[in-house]
């Protein structure tokens, strides 16, 4: 990870057609999107590896359009996770590694992250530290539980964190208090409500990656007060040399960048080694044209 830059701050995808003509210019086809988004951010959750493994040649590519420092964190493949529950998944876990490899190589690889499924609970834990412990150490990982017997603030908890210190992973921190904090303004926060987990809210740090993945509202400043409170700790992260890798996410992909702006302003007034947010390319171009017009 890069010293000059300690934090990783991204979206769930990169490839939204709504952020035309303002973070991508307007006119940019989708294949040049993936490089300007890693010009403004410098991580992205690999959200489409839970469902499909790209081949060698889209891997490759994906790794060649990105600006130096820009890190993936892929998200590991449901079969694994979901349908064959982390036992017996070595075909499909070589599969896995081999993609992320290319990304490795290219030096664009962030942490993936096991999201296991709700109903896996500390019952299953000594299957969960013996897939755990065979995943290769030259390369991060983050763990997500989401069964409240994880949560337990005893043996469970305890025992997962201890695990996770001693391979050197990261827990990731879910939040989604922001998103059930009323009743939703819309249909696609009815559609976001009804699918996102209400896990417990940690703080905990097991590795050199902080991960934080936050869900918000279509309406960003509804999003403040979270906001306000993750800053500080984000900034602290950083204080301590640590490399937070932060996915903002909200009901509507559509508010996901400017909820990512907000967070890195905030975390800015805490911590000015976080350099300034370069100016996206699609309001860059509009400001142009606009200054341009006034010129004649």
């Amino acid at each position: 990870m890069s010293a000059s830059n300690p934090l990783y701050l991204g979206c769930p995808v990169w490839a939204c057609d709504h952020w035309r003509g303002s973070l991508y210019t307007a006119k940019a086809p989708r294949a040049d999107w993936l490089g300007q988004y890693s010009k403004i951010f410098h991580t992205v959750e690999g959200n489409s590896t839970f469902y499909a493994l790209p081949n060698m040649d889209t891997a490759k590519r994906w790794a060649e359009s990105v600006a130096k420092g820009f890190q993936f964190s892929l998200k590991m493949p449901r079969s694994i996770s979901h349908d064959k529950r982390l036992r017996n998944a070595s075909t499909e876990l070589k599969a896995f590694i081999e993609v992320a490899d290319v990304l490795g190589v290219h030096q664009c690889l962030g942490p993936s992250f096991l999201q296991l499924p709700p109903d896996f609970s500390p019952g299953e834990r000594d299957v969960l530290e013996d897939f755990l412990r065979v995943l290769p150490t030259y390369m991060p990982w983050a763990v997500e539980v989401r069964h409240f017997d994880w949560y337990d603030s005893g043996t469970n908890e305890l025992w997962l964190d201890d695990l996770l210190r001693e391979l050197r992973m990261d827990k990731v921190l879910f939040d989604s208090r922001c998103l059930y904090s009323k009743p939703p303004a819309d249909e696609i926060e009815r559609i976001s409500q009804s699918r996102k987990p209400k896990t417990p809210i940690r703080k905990t740090v097991t590795g050199e990656h902080p991960f934080l993945r936050i869900v918000g509202r279509n309406n960003l400043d509804d999003v403040t007060p979270w906001i306000n409170e993750w800053a500080p700790v984000i900034a602290d992260w950083i204080r301590q040399g640590l490399n937070p890798f932060i996915f903002t996410h909200a009901p509507d992909d559509k508010f996901a960048p400017d909820f990512a702006r907000r967070m890195h302003n905030a975390i800015r007034q805490y911590d000015e080694i976080v350099p300034e947010m370069p100016a996206w390319p699609g309001e860059e171009v509009a400001t142009n044209m606009r200054s341009q017009k006034t010129l004649f």
